[in-house]
């Protein structure tokens, strides 16, 4: 039997991604489980997640998923090729996943893997200097190198997020086995203003939430995240965000010393000096992020160096995980979990107790993941409310539920 992997943030569960895993079914047979690789309460652009992960997870085994799996925050905070390494690195580790599955502006999953492999090829890289050294964006000189390489039907997917999401899975995926299958996007573009259709994006759906707009928003999402979101919203668990908890946020921004934020600047290219002047001074991320912004380094990547600063992670993140943490599951998730503990390549995690037996990197990681998850509570409007990451354990969704 088939196992797609889905690698996603749910932030929140749209129909949208419904689609997804029905395709995914569709394409792979009726019987196929479905393994989602989730982050956790932080997220790839650089914000704290809308809802927290373990509500979010139970929201995708009520609608469609079998086993929700958490990438671990130093990978959620992470570079798209960071992003994709660590969840394909522990979809490979659970030695069940076939197919990985990923929505596509362009749906040519061939397309994708020849963009893979002209930027893992030797002759990229001096032509990616050539390109960077006339002054331009990353993005830009990327797209001219491979275009150099291919074409430029090929090189423009480097244009499209969710294509570009996709090329870094197909690097992350050469030598695993697991096959990857593009499905074309349906409805709004990634990070569009539009609040409405069916297939609404994420985006448009948090924008509709911070502005309350909620029957709007919620009417966008699946019915088990409406559920879900409005359950937590009622515990004041929802919506977590930056609002409840940006003077924490600047603290420390201002503790920091230079060497601290030289260690955050990956680039080398002296960017941790305008963060420093700012983070000393800054009265508001937003005023912040305006007094550091370049026209060279996109702003999501500077708002996980901010994130990633408040957090205290590693400048990157570690090799690969150190453990296989299960955030929800159903009847056919748990049956793929029995299979994982003889087949998994890494431990399987569903007591937090039981970290305490497994090695050092692991224990760390894992205290890493409970400090963040701590100071996520801080964002949610009762902070209170957020039980502790060391007493929680999978959510169990039994057949009927949702």
């Amino acid at each position: 039997m088939a196992t797609a992997g889905i690698i996603t943030e749910y932030n929140p569960l749209h129909m949208g991604h419904v689609h997804l895993m029905r395709e995914a079914r569709r394409l792979l047979g009726t019987e196929t489980g479905i393994l989602c690789v989730m982050s956790g309460n932080y997220v790839q652009r650089g914000e704290f997640a809308l809802v927290d992960k373990f509500a979010r997870a139970a929201a995708a085994v009520q609608s469609g998923a079998d086993l929700v799996l958490e990438l671990p925050v130093s990978w959620a905070l992470s570079s798209a090729e960071g992003f994709a390494a660590g969840a394909v690195e522990m979809m490979r580790a659970t030695g069940a996943v076939t197919h990985l599955v990923f929505g596509s502006e362009g749906g040519d999953a061939a397309a994708l893997v020849r963009v893979a492999e002209a930027l893992c090829s030797g002759g990229f890289s001096p032509r990616l200097r050539e390109e960077l050294r006339k002054g331009d964006s990353f993005p830009a000189a990327r797209q001219r190198a491979v275009e150099a390489l291919l074409s430029g039907e090929d090189a423009a997917v480097l244009e499209r997020p969710n294509d570009i999401l996709g090329v870094e899975y197909c690097k992350a995926l050469r030598g695993s086995g697991i096959r990857p299958v593009a499905v074309p996007r349906r409805g709004a573009a990634h990070d569009s203003e539009a609040a409405r259709g069916v297939f609404a994006s994420a985006s448009a759906i948090r924008r509709a939430l911070c502005r309350h707009e909620e029957e709007t928003a919620l009417g966008l999402c699946a019915p088990a995240m409406a559920e879900i979101y409005r359950a937590e919203q009622a515990a004041g668990r929802a919506p977590a965000g930056l609002w409840n908890c940006e003077r924490a946020v600047l603290a420390r921004l201002r503790l920091l010393e230079e060497a601290d934020y030289a260690a955050l600047d990956l680039g080398n290219e002296g960017l941790y000096r305008r963060f420093y002047r700012a983070g000393g001074a800054s009265a508001s991320v937003e005023a912040f992020l305006e007094e550091v912004k370049t026209k060279r380094y996109p702003l999501a990547r500077l708002r996980r160096m901010v994130f990633r600063a408040y957090l205290g992670l590693p400048p990157a993140p570690p090799e690969r995980p150190a453990y296989l943490r299960v955030l929800a599951a159903n009847e056919r998730g748990t049956a793929l979990l029995a299979g994982m503990r003889k087949t998994a390549a890494l431990p399987v995690l569903t007591k937090p107790a039981a970290v305490r037996c497994l090695p050092e990197e692991a224990r760390r990681l894992f205290a890493l993941e409970v400090r963040a998850d701590r100071l996520y509570a801080l964002a949610c409007p009762d902070p209170a409310a957020v039980p502790d990451g060391w007493r929680r354990g999978p959510v169990i969704v039994r057949e009927g539920t949702g």
